[in-house]
């Protein structure tokens, strides 16, 4: 007999039927009260159960609409790829990567000035406290929220790229701008973490209970000095990041991508 507690037998089974297919997502969990029945316990333990897969981020609930397996259309961004000028870009490389795979892009901005938080004026080699450039992005796949990205930089870049602080968005993209004025990126390091979400970011991104985010903060480079801060933040549940690095002709086309 088993010595689980017994929500958790229940939280157990329903979590082996959704990983063998017999709930798929998006489809709808019986009833708390069939479920008290099939597994002989009350209605509090099979609610228990369930808000554990909740927490989890296998199950969302709605009230009035019972409990339903989360989707996880997952969008995967090659890292390598983004912003890189030597492949072709009919916008920005969000918009470009995200028709190319075959969904609908939509992003709104907000840009504004504002003292550099320390990280940020670290990683930018500037003083900290030092007016900077904030372009903020709110990005969305197929209408379903997908990152946020905050963009910083330094003041003396604006006086030379001043549509870096004009409200709205820059069609060709802010890297193939820069590189227009002759402002080019040429490096760039990578930091990549994971954590639960703040509530803002939760609610921006319509992120579930137990769900995490991806938080990827890239550092762009000249050939002199650091040129932008960005950090994107990612519903964990729906993305997935990778990178090309060294001669990858043995790879096959038909590896997972």
């Amino acid at each position: 007999m088993s010595k689980q507690p017994k929500y958790r037998q229940v939280a157990d089974a329903l979590r082996r039927e959704i990983d063998n297919g017999t709930y798929p997502p998006g489809s709808r969990l019986p009833s708390e009260s069939e479920l008290s029945a099939r597994f002989d316990a009350s209605r509090n333990t099979v609610r228990s159960g369930l808000s554990l897969l909740v927490t989890q981020g296998l199950v969302t609930s709605s009230q009035g609409l019972g409990y339903e397996v989360a989707k996880h259309e997952v969008f995967e961004l090659n890292a390598s790829r983004f912003e890189n000028l030597s492949f072709p870009q009919t916008g920005d490389a969000y918009s470009t990567d995200v028709a190319n795979a075959g969904r609908r892009p939509h992003q709104t901005f907000r840009v504004e000035m504002q003292p550099a938080p320390d990280s940020v004026a670290e990683r930018l080699t500037i003083p900290a406290g030092s007016t900077t450039a904030l372009r903020f992005c709110h990005r969305f796949v197929d209408d379903v929220p997908w990152s946020t990205q905050a963009t910083h930089y330094p003041e003396w870049l604006i006086s030379r790229a001043p549509r870096l602080a004009e409200p709205g968005d820059i069609d060709e993209g802010t890297t193939r701008y820069l590189a227009g004025l002759g402002i080019e990126q040429v490096g760039y390091f990578d930091e990549i973490a994971t954590r639960m979400p703040t509530p803002d970011e939760a609610r921006l991104l319509e992120i579930g209970a137990g769900v995490p985010v991806l938080l990827w903060t890239r550092t762009g480079y000249s050939e002199d000095q650091p040129i932008r801060c960005t950090t994107t933040t990612f519903r964990g549940d729906l993305n997935r990041m990778n990178y090309e690095i060294g001669n990858l002709s043995a790879r096959s086309e038909n590896e997972p991508q």
